[in-house]
């Protein structure tokens, strides 16, 4: 039995998604679950769930692990006011994961297509990306090309942009 939501592999499969499954112990931080990568060939990365200052909006920014993104950078071009991590409950809402196991595959849950995702520009680089499948005790490796698909199916919008710092 596969750790995460069923009904994330179910889509994997009906939309003939080829994934690699790593089961492992919880890795709610990218530095403890940098060890159980070791030998999978994918860019693994990072996720973070923010709100906007009203709260009536919400981001899903994904980027490379060791890379740090520029917040202010992000305010400015939406024009929300400042923007915060969102709560547990808000996660649970738009996503359907818990603190640490923050995902793009948690937009299966997002009927509303509420949420806006912004993706590193860097990874369209990687031929394979790695998320966690809903639950932060495995990882789904895809690649770049059936994670597009992905987000296409789901119907969210998104956009590839640099998230960078500028010292980085």
């Amino acid at each position: 039995m596969k750790n995460g939501d069923p009904k994330l592999y179910q889509l994997l499969d009906q939309l003939d998604i080829a994934y690699e499954y790593i089961e492992h112990p919880p890795a709610p931080t990218i530095e403890i679950a940098k060890q159980y990568w070791e030998g999978h060939d994918a860019q693994h990365c990072k996720n973070l769930f923010f709100r906007n200052h009203k709260g009536n909006r919400h981001y899903l920014v994904v980027l490379h692990c060791d890379r740090n993104m520029n917040i202010h950078q992000i305010e400015k071009m939406l024009k929300q006011g400042k923007l915060t991590f969102a709560s547990e409950q808000r996660l649970m809402k738009w996503l359907g994961v818990t603190p640490g196991s923050v995902t793009p595959f948690g937009l299966i849950n997002d009927t509303e297509k509420h949420v806006h995702l912004f993706i590193d520009e860097k990874l369209q680089e990687a031929e394979r990306l790695s998320f966690h499948p809903c639950i932060n005790t495995a990882s789904a490796i895809v690649s770049r090309t059936d994670f597009v698909r992905f987000l296409e199916h789901c119907g969210n919008s998104y956009e590839w942009i640099s998230l960078y710092d500028e010292e980085e």
